[in-house]
């Protein structure tokens, strides 16, 4: 942790690291993007599905879902692709709040954090 204090950003082999984990994140978000966007297209193309009666219910709330996780997919990758962009601009793993570095262990966990756990807490 001492050594965290004294650095003011992560050198650019552990930039390097970050991309690496975020973009293998990134791939797989994309994926799971991707299959909820068929599903929903699946649902939306099926007659079967058009057919009104007791599964109508069931069917509404099949399609919310899959658009709330889709949603919440294109949100992780909008989130994945601006963490690709502070590691550009080498400021990723700066805390936005307190301006110190963020734990290795929250960047791996959470990869597109930009609170340290202090700041997190403090909220």
């Amino acid at each position: 942790m001492n050594q965290n204090a004294e650095k003011t950003r992560y050198s650019d082999e552990e930039l390097e690291e970050f991309r690496v984990l975020i973009q293998g994140k990134l791939d797989k978000a994309r994926k799971e993007l991707d299959f909820y966007l068929d599903q929903l297209s699946d649902m939306a193309d099926n007659p079967d599905a058009k057919v009104k009666g007791l599964d109508d219910g069931i069917g509404t709330a099949e399609n919310e879902r899959l658009t709330n996780m889709a949603s919440r997919q294109r949100k992780l990758i909008q989130h994945l692709d601006n963490a690709l962009i502070r590691i550009q601009n080498k400021v990723y793993g700066v805390c936005r709040e307190t301006g110190k570095l963020i734990s290795k262990e929250r960047l791996r966990a959470v990869p597109h954090a930009t609170l340290s756990i202090d700041a997190k807490k403090s909220r």
